[in-house]
């Protein structure tokens, strides 16, 4: 993005009246004729107010002073006089105006002679103006120092001849700001004005010390120390201020650390150059203990606070920060005492790590060390250093080793600079290294160094997971090259590739692959000799692109679509920038491969990974090859028809972005291109994702943008008439092109926002709409391609139309395109349709509905930019009873903006009587507000008005200070009738509907019950509505609310707290906008001001009492909203009092929560309700720039509440501690606080775990709710969906260096849990934080980068973790075991696994405990997985060669026999046989020890209970289930998963089939899956699998349990049908029809379980293909039935309302079909059935779930293709988008019925559908009764599907219909054959059509917004039945006549 440079503004100069008459006195005196003329000029110049003509007149005078000699010319009073005055306009001028910097250029070029005078008059201005004691100029006085040092010679001059007494102003100026800083707390705006000050007087300060170093030095020396000396004196005073700012935390970072320059640079210019500077410097670093000794005793007075014990620690950090920035590093030998200093600043700074909690800090630090690293390497690459200096920066030495450990510790840190200096820091090293090798060895090759090698195998061993890494790796490649990470890492291209489809992987991936083939590339060309042409043909192109090309295209073609978005993004671009002549091996390889496949399930397959290439290449301008055609031939014009309308997303937007994107914007469009869009547009409009609908709006905006740059380009160069004709009739056909692809373009979009089209639909083409109106217009002038003739009236009313829909995105995107259509098709100004809709406004805005309410405030801001719309608001106002006054026109009234004024103060006032009228009847009845006119609609009409007001520049402020004051008022009383609802304990449910007395009266104590804080009447009462009239309150006469029946209109609880709770947000929204926008009235804008100071304040009470008091979450959060917008305002006013209140508020909301108790009205329930809301928008106001002051108190106060009291908690009430852990919870998870909340992490984890030990329950769950939170703010949101994945997690080191005050506190704790676990009594001993204390240490992990004697290294957790493995509690054991696996080195795996079973008993005794021997078990199962998944350990051999785990697991097999009596235990000994034996991770079959084991493990299974003869039915007692699933785990590996290692042999039959027939259903689940992995693994019927397949058909007919059922039919599925049928029931055979019937039976039988429904339904599908294909003739009446029965039960399957997974299995059932029986020429099902199916098929490609429809347009790559060709010729058909797939499945079937000879009955059949299935002779008086109990449901929806579009269908039906009408013969055959289904259908449409049309006149005037939906529905009937009745006109006009 370029940023443009701010140009500073130029300002006049500006005197007061004295100093200007004093001037203009002595510029009138006499002189020369050369001083005259000055003088002449210098008046001039001072008359001026144009500062432009003032900049041109100063610099006639530099040029007339130039010109003046010392003989012609002598130094008189008139010159001396302008040399005054231009001195006091240099110094009266501000800094960056550009008349102050002419002022200096002319005071520069003063002749030598005159010199001295002007630095003399100069000087003696400047110091007239330092000693002002206005402190208010200070900050002017400081830029003027400032200024004179820059550049300007002659001010520098002046400021040495002033150094005293400049260095005394900016000791005063410091004093000053100092004494301001300390009184303005809590006033943001004041306080950053005064640290913006400060900080430019101590930059100010450093300049002039630095630019007087020598006459500083040369001053002080001269004078003696004892006496006195003015210049010292200063200068120890400015000492003094600085460390006041160094010791005071309230000043910002960037003050702090200029000055701790400030110090450093001072020291050493009072003490000198030398080693005592570094002597002193270092003595300042080490602070209090050791650094005082040698400091001189001005120092240590000036710097007292620097060398006191108590310092802040962030002082040591700004003092290194000042040493390494002014101190002389290079040019010369350091000496000893700087090489001293220069290796003390990294170890400060290191040991400051573990200690800093402040991000900002840690910004900080890692910048500073990084400045260290560069600071190093310069010293050490200029002059020679002694050998301890380059020794001790050797990579294995001390120093660089912590510096590596900072490094990953801090390589994932939150903030992106942190992360960048910290590769900056690795990269330095790297250098630091080699130039200490380089010391005694020059010639030395860092690919052989050892540490170089090292370091790289340790990098490459790390987690991919660990995104640090990647920097790192890309340093080391800068440094080695990659040919040699090549050659230690061959997979490392292919390895980096597969990263790429995680989104926060994939940009480090491709940083580092970009590093990795650049340096490639350049290795092997120069390889190849200097200077080689990069050619196709080179040697090493061919092994660059199999290197890096040739895995690219692999994975794109086998890519996700996720994953080929990020290569798209992050790694293709990069690529063909670094070898162009690449794209052509590209396009080569893929065009060579099947363009037509789709590649592996979810990719796109070649076309889409070709289609990714050009793309990229096209968008980023690399060239092709020059040849014709589209895109030099590359691609033909029907590959990318194919790839635009491909079923995968990703593959239609590469496509569409070649088509696009170009790398000029003014790259003419061709024909083509222009084709392809008319392909794209109209089948891509209605697409669901988001993304997708993004993306496509952007790049058609990129053609857009094209086709207008390039007009403009033809044009201008048709208006040039010069050139060829040829080329000016090919320019002027272009134009003529782009202005019908243009009105195209617009044509579809309008017509697609027909009645009943989706929202996906809507929202794109108003996008595009909206696009096109921008970039050209919609205007009918005569405007270059006007657009306006496009748009007819029925095309602007169905935009406006669009209103009204249930989606604001949709409204927002109408409202905003209706401004751009031409105002006379939007009919806005005829008086009449401009009443009609302010009606439809107004009525809308009292609607019960929400999205109503939107739809009114849209319109009505619409209508108020038309001129016309105050009489016709007077007009509504007048027919409604409204005593509305219009405002006065006013003069202004032809200016567009005071008409959108005035008519916005004309609505809000209408609004604002109507809004106080219902507010007087909803507090005499709220229940009957809540049924007739709620609240909020009209409140939110006010708001959305106000938001579009210039409130800024208000002309009629007298009249909105009135509104504005009314609005309040009546706000307040509109909260006061519905807060009662949303203030109450349960506001839920309140208004009880029952009229019986006794259940009344009951209801009445439970409110009471319920609300014990509640005190307001209105809930003391139980609410009815009764059929009486009367005044009684909540009352309501029968004669408005009845239905005629006699019943009391019903209020529902939830219409009243809806009402309630919107119009509570309603009334947040409405004052949090008139407070953020109105202009305040203070001092300085008393006449534009509209509201006071005193209705903000407030404001700002009734939102403390919402926010405090509200229990229902709407309100409160709603209220927040509002309230934030208050304090952002708050801080931005010039009201000190405003400014001050937020701090105010705080500290007293804090005094509350801290005294609240059970009888306070805050609220202890529902997480504090809106407490935390409230402070949160406190917390927020203040500016993230500060220090945070008011952050850092209420973490304070609410960390100490948190924190658990005594254990007498008789004198504690604990309300205060749920406050504050409620409140520490909002804010922790408030993103706006950012990374200023991370230091306060530390003690919210401690109050959590802490909490977790009190007695009181709610105390416990506000800290468990708290502990979520504080886990997401460490850990980051969830980055797998495994929660244990260790992209989950973080290493050790990383967390404690971060919280390192959780070290201590997780140890102690942890010490402390464990201590309680005893389970050797059989006690169940629970610590109340223990589990949370696994969970924490859970998400922790060593790193193979840490060292072993790590400080905060996580070995001594491991005793402790173990220990509590010992636990009587199943789930601590488990933990246990879950959190000891990331505290174990890989390396150090198999002796820990060693070590834990060697701690298990050889034999059963009498002291033997099993909980004991279980959590072992555990561990050591947990251990093991994760070693076998772990891709890092090491290699040689598996876990029996690596130690001796093997031999230590035999003698205790007796733990998983019979001889062991706990049951738990043995499956736990079984897992883990399992995990050694069964994983061919476990080692080697060949292994002797493993072999043993095996042999043990399977004579330990058959001593077993599972196949003992009397089977398991003995197992009995706890855990029994647990045994014998591992049993069977075990026998199923052995028998049948993977029985080669085993040895099993023909054993394992036999117990196959023990399994299949073992009374427990958990068994033989276990046995199934284990024959379906075998199954799904070998791909078809292995011949080793045991049973005979019949056993699966019989134990189908027999299973009783549903998932073991669900499995068999599975298993069936996979069998082949030769080896299942005929259908067995043991000896039994059954007939292929009884087979059929019992599944077609179970199938219908099987709704209640969808797996179970999804298998029978796809086994009985799959049989009756096979019976149709093997028997293609039919077999009877029997036959057809059966398959009739089948066609009906797959077309159930297939409704709206079946599950998501039971339409995915019927698309997969009807794509298997498609060939053999929706296809087939034979027509085995009959027409009818056959038709049935076709329309399921349809239905499921019309259906919301893209996967459903996407799985469904499958069916194309199953058709025959001599039914294709005719429709498809260069589309592979396997890959079609649904919206086309449904198209060509019409079009199919159609074609099917002239194949079949059905084309009469397939016409009727058609043309039914096109009449849809509704009734059409239900009365409107039914419908009106259905609508009117429809509405009694608030949030009643029915089965909606907002994809499907009925009118597109229709449409489709018909063009189809119509082209097989038109095929010769065929209409007159349909007359001839279906007479009477003719006849029956044009009656049924006439009838439709004449329904629709009585129904649509009955309905009340702009149906559109009164009556949505069923204007919508009968619109679509009305054109269903007119496309019927055109299709049957045609047929009648066709028939022969009779």
């Amino acid at each position: 993005m370029v940023v443009k440079k701010k140009t500073a503004k130029v300002e006049t100069v500006v005197l007061d009246i004295a100093t200007l008459e004093k001037l203009t006195a002595s510029l009138s005196v006499d002189g020369d004729i050369g001083a005259r003329q000055l003088a002449q000029n210098l008046l001039d110049c001072l008359r001026l107010t144009d500062p432009v003509l003032q900049i041109q007149q100063v610099k006639k005078v530099a040029h007339l002073l130039e010109e003046l000699s010392e003989g012609s010319s002598p130094a008189d009073c008139l010159l001396l006089s302008c040399l005054d005055t231009l001195a006091i306009m240099y110094t009266s001028l501000q800094s960056k105006n550009p008349l102050k910097r002419a002022v200096a250029s002319t005071l520069s070029s003063v002749p030598a002679w005159l010199q001295g005078q002007a630095i003399s008059r100069l000087s003696a201005c400047l110091s007239d103006c330092l000693s002002t004691a206005d402190a208010e100029r200070y900050p002017h006085l400081t830029d003027t120092v400032a200024s004179c040092l820059d550049g300007f010679s002659l001010g520098e001059m002046c400021i040495h001849s002033l150094l005293t007494e400049v260095l005394q102003f900016c000791h005063k100026a410091l004093c000053e700001y100092l004494q301001q800083n300390s009184g303005l707390a809590g006033r943001h705006v004041a306080q950053a004005q005064v640290m913006q000050a400060c900080l430019a007087a101590v930059k100010a300060s450093i300049l002039v010390m630095q630019r007087s170093q020598e006459l500083v030095s040369a001053a002080l020396l001269a004078e003696p120390t004892p006496s006195p000396c003015p210049l010292r004196d200063t200068l120890n005073a400015l000492l003094t201020c600085y460390t006041r700012i160094l010791t005071d935390e309230e000043f910002v970072q960037t003050i702090q650390s200029t000055a701790g320059m400030a110090v450093v640079l001072f020291t050493k210019c009072m003490l000198g150059n030398g080693d005592k500077v570094a002597e002193v410097v270092a003595g300042l670093l080490l602070g209090p203990e050791q650094g005082a000794d040698g400091a001189p005793v001005w120092l240590q007075e000036s710097c007292a606070g620097l060398y006191h014990s108590d310092r802040p620690l962030a002082v040591s950090l700004f003092l290194c920060h000042g040493a390494l920035a002014m101190l002389n590093w290079r040019g010369g030998p350091l000496g000893p005492e700087g090489e001293r200093l220069l290796l003390l600043i990294p170890t400060t700074l290191l040991s400051l790590d573990t200690s800093v909690k402040e991000s900002s800090t840690a910004m900080v630090l890692s910048r500073v060390l990084t400045l260290w690293s560069s600071v190093a390497l310069n010293s050490l690459q200029g002059a020679p250093s002694s050998s301890g200096l380059w020794e001790a920066l050797l990579g294995g030495a001390e120093l660089p080793v912590h510096l590596q450990e900072h490094i990953q510790a801090h390589w994932e840190h939150p903030l992106d600079g942190v992360r960048h200096q910290t590769r900056a820091l690795f990269r330095n090293l790297l250098h630091l290294h080699q130039a200490c090798v380089d010391v005694p060895d020059p010639s030395s090759d860092p690919a052989s160094d050892p540490f170089i090698m090292e370091l790289t195998q340790r990098l490459l061993g790390l987690e991919w997971h660990v995104r640090g890494k990647y920097a790192s790796l890309a340093c080391l490649v800068e440094h080695l090259g990659a040919g040699r990470l090549l050659a230690v890492h061959p997979a490392l291209p292919s390895l980096l590739l597969s990263l790429m489809d995680d989104q926060s992987l994939a940009p480090h991936a491709g940083d580092l692959l970009e590093k990795l083939f650049v340096s490639h590339k350049a290795q092997l060309s120069g390889r190849e000799g200097a200077g080689a042409e990069p050619g196709a043909g080179s040697g090493w192109m061919e092994e660059w692109n199999g290197t890096w090309v040739t895995p690219l295209l692999d994975v794109l073609c086998r890519a996700r679509l996720d994953q080929t978005t990020y290569i798209l993004d992050y790694l293709l671009p990069k690529l063909l920038r670094c070898c162009p002549a690449s794209l052509g091996h590209m396009v080569q390889a893929l065009q060579n491969a099947q363009l037509g496949t789709s590649g592996s399930p979810g990719s796109s397959g070649a076309l889409g990974a070709l289609m990714t290439c050009l793309r990229a290449a096209r968008a980023h301008g690399v060239n092709h090859p020059a040849e014709e055609g589209l895109w030099g031939g590359l691609v033909s014009c029907s590959l990318l028809q194919q790839a635009l309308v491909h079923k995968h997303d990703q593959v239609r937007m590469d496509a569409l972005g070649l088509v696009c994107e170009s790398h000029r914007s003014t790259e003419i469009a061709s024909r083509e291109e222009m084709a392809l869009i008319r392909h794209f547009l109209p089948c891509n409009l209605n697409c669901q994702s988001p993304g997708v609908r993004q993306q496509t709006v952007s790049l058609l905006k990129k053609l857009l943008c094209r086709l207008k740059d390039s007009a403009q380009l033809l044009q201008k160069r048709l208006g040039q008439e010069r050139g060829e004709r040829a080329l000016m009739e090919g320019d002027r056909s272009t134009l003529e092109m782009y202005q019908d692809f243009l009105r195209w373009f617009c044509e579809t979009l309008f017509e697609a926002l027909n009645p009943g089209a989706s929202f996906p639909t809507c929202l794109t083409a108003l996008h595009l709409l909206g696009l096109a109106a921008d970039l050209f217009t919609f205007s009918t002038g005569p405007a270059d391609f006007a657009l306006g003739d496009t748009v007819s009236h029925a095309h602007a009313q169905a935009v406006l139309y669009c209103l009204t829909s249930n989606f604001l995105e949709v409204k927002q995107q109408a409202s905003a395109l209706l401004r751009k259509l031409p105002p006379q098709t939007v009919e806005l100004q005829e008086p009449g349709r401009m009443r009609s809709l302010l009606r439809v406004a107004l009525d809308l805005s009292t609607s019960t509905k929400p999205f109503d309410s939107v739809t009114a405030a849209h319109l009505l801001s619409m209508l108020a930019h038309q001129e016309d719309m105050m009489e016709a608001l007077s007009h509504c106002a007048q027919e409604q009873g409204i005593a509305f006054q219009p405002p006065a026109p006013g003069e202004l009234q032809a200016s567009p903006a005071f008409t959108l004024e005035r008519n916005t103060l004309g609505v809000v006032q209408v609004l604002l009587l109507c809004l106080k009228a219902e507010v007087i009847r909803a507090e005499a009845s709220l229940l009957q507000a809540a049924a007739s006119y709620p609240l909020y609609g009209r409140a939110h009409c006010i708001t959305a008005a106000l938001k579009q007001l210039p409130a800024g520049s208000l002309s009629l402020t007298a009249q909105w200070r009135s509104v504005v004051s009314d609005l309040i008022t009546t706000s307040y009383r509109m909260s006061d009738v519905v807060s009662p609802v949303v203030q109450s304990s349960s506001p839920e449910g309140l208004i009880p509907m029952d009229t019986d007395s006794e259940t009344s009266a009951g209801l009445q104590k439970i409110l009471q019950e319920i609300q014990p804080r509640d005190t307001n009447d209105f809930f003391t009462d139980a609410r009815e509505l009764e059929n009486q009239a009367g005044g009684q309150t909540g009352h309501i006469c029968q004669s408005e609310n009845t239905g005629g029946s006699g019943e009391g209109y019903r209020v529902t609880a939830q219409m009243v707290l809806v009402c309630c709770w919107r119009s509570m947000k309603e009334v947040s929204m409405l004052l949090g906008q008139v407070c953020q926008d109105m202009p305040l009235q203070t001092g300085e804008a008393q006449q534009i001001g509209i509201i006071t100071e005193g209705q903000v304040e407030g404001v700002g009470r009734y939102f403390r009492q919402q926010l405090l008091q509200s229990r229902h979450r709407g309100a409160f959060e709603l209220a927040y909203v509002g309230f934030v917008r208050l304090t952002d305002m708050l801080c931005r006013s010039g009201s000190q009092s405003l400014q001050q209140l937020p701090s105010h508020w705080l500290k007293v909301v804090l005094e509350d929560v801290k005294s609240s108790d059970p009888s306070s009205k805050l609220c202890a329930t529902r997480r504090s309700a809106g407490i935390p809301f409230y402070i949160q928008a406190l917390l927020s106001s203040e500016p993230k720039s500060s220090s945070c002051s008011l952050l850092k108190m209420t973490m304070k106060e609410l960390t100490s509440l948190a924190m658990p009291g005594p254990h007498d908690l008789t004198h504690r009430s604990t309300v205060p501690q749920v406050h504050a852990l409620n409140i520490l919870r909002a804010l922790y998870r408030d993103t706006r606080l950012g990374e200023n909340i991370v230091p306060f992490v530390s003690d919210g984890v401690q109050a959590a775990v802490l909490g977790f030990t009190s007695p009181v329950w709610a105390v416990r769950n506000s800290s468990t709710l708290l502990f979520s939170t504080l886990i997401t703010r460490i850990f980051g949101v969830k980055r797998d969906k495994d929660e244990h994945s260790k992209k989950n997690r973080m290493t050790g080191r990383e967390f404690f260096t971060r919280f390192p005050a959780l070290y201590p506190f997780l140890l102690g704790q942890l010490e402390e849990a464990a201590g309680s676990v005893h389970s050797d009594s059989g006690e169940v001993k629970l610590h109340p934080s223990l589990f949370l204390l696994l969970l924490i240490l859970g998400r922790l992990y060593p790193s193979p980068m840490d060292g072993s004697s790590s400080p905060l290294g996580l070995a001594p957790f491991m005793p402790f973790i173990i220990r509590c493995g010992r636990s009587a509690v199943y789930r601590t054991r488990e933990m246990a075991a879950r959190a000891l696996v990331p505290f174990v080195l890989v390396t150090q795996v198999p002796s820990t696994l060693q070590a834990l079973l060697e701690d298990l008993p050889l034999e059963l005794g009498p002291g033997t405990q099993q909980n004991h021997i279980h959590g072992t078990l555990l561990q050591v199962l947990h251990l093991l997985s994760s070693y076998q998944t772990d891709t890092h350990r090491p290699r040689p051999g598996g876990i029996g060669q690596d130690s001796d785990v093997i031999a230590a697991l035999r003698p205790r097999l007796w733990l998983a026999g019979r001889r062991n009596p706990c049951l738990v235990t043995r499956a736990a000994f079984l897992d883990l046989l399992m995990s050694v034996c069964g994983s061919s991770l476990g080692g080697s079959a060949k292994d002797p020890e493993l072999t043993s084991l095996c042999e043990e493990t399977l004579e330990v299974l058959t001593d077993s209970e599972l196949l003992a003869p009397d089977g398991p039915h003995a197992v009995t007692g706890p855990g029994a289930t647990q045994y014998l699933q591992s049993l069977a785990r075990v026998a199923a590996s052995a028998s049948t998963e993977n029985p080669e290692p085993w040895g099993a042999g023909s054993w394992g039959p036999h117990v196959l089939g023990c399994l299949l027939q073992c009374p427990q259903y958990e068994v033989r689940l276990v046995a199934l899956e284990a024959v379906l992995r075998r199954l799904e693994r070998a791909g078809s019927t292995p011949s080793d699998l045991g049973p005979t397949h019949h056993t699966f058909t019989s134990m189908a007919l027999h299973e009783t349990h549903p998932p073991c059922l669900t499995k068999v039919l599975q298993v069936l599925s996979h069998l082949t049908w030769s080896s299942v049928l005929p259908w067995r029931d043991g000896t039994r055979a059954l007939t292929n029809q009884e087979a059929l019937h019992w599944l077609i039976t179970l199938t219908e039988d099987s709704v209640h379980s969808v797996e179970l429904h999804c298998a029978a339904l796809a086994l009985v599908s799959r049989l009756m293909v096979h019976l149709t294909e093997t028997a293609p003739q039919g077999t009877g009446v029997a036959a057809a039935s059966v398959l009739s029965h089948w066609g009906a039960l797959v077309s159930r399957c297939c409704s709206e309302e079946q599950p998501g997974e039971v339409k995915l299995a019927a698309a997969e059932v009807l794509v298997k079909a498609t060939p053999s029986l929706l296809a087939s020429p034979a027509l085995p099902l009959g027409l009818s059935d056959t038709v049935a199916l076709w329309r399921s098929l349809f239905t499921l490609l019309q259906d919301e779930d893209h996967e459903v429809r996407d799985r469904a347009a499958d069916f194309t790559a199953t058709v025959p293709g001599e039914l294709l060709h005719v429709k498809l010729t260069d589309v592979a058909p396997a890959t079609l988008s649904p919206p086309v797939a449904l198209d060509l499945g019409v079009g199919l079937l159609c074609q099917l019925f002239q194949v079949w000879g059905q084309v009469p009955d397939g016409v009727l059949a058609l043309t039914e559908w096109l009449l849809g299935e509704g009734e059409p002779d239900m009365g409107d008086k039914d419908t009106l009764q259905l609508d009117a109990y429809e509405e009694e449901f608030l949030f009643e929806k029915g089965e909606l599907n907002l994809w499907a579009e009925p009118l597109q269908w229709a449409r489709l039906l018909h063009r189809h219909l119509s082209e097989l009408l038109r095929v010769p013969g065929e209409a007159e055959g349909v007359g001839r054959a279906s007479q009477e289904g003719l006849d029956r259908l044009a009656a049924l449409a006439e009838d439709h059509a004449r329904s629709s049309r009585q129904r649509l006149s009955g309905l009340p005037p702009l149906p559109q917004f009164s009556c949505t939906a069923d204007h919508a529905r009968l619109d679509v009937q009305r054109e269903r039945a007119a496309l019927a009745l055109e299709v049957l006109e045609s047929l009648k006009a066709a028939a022969p006549s009779r």
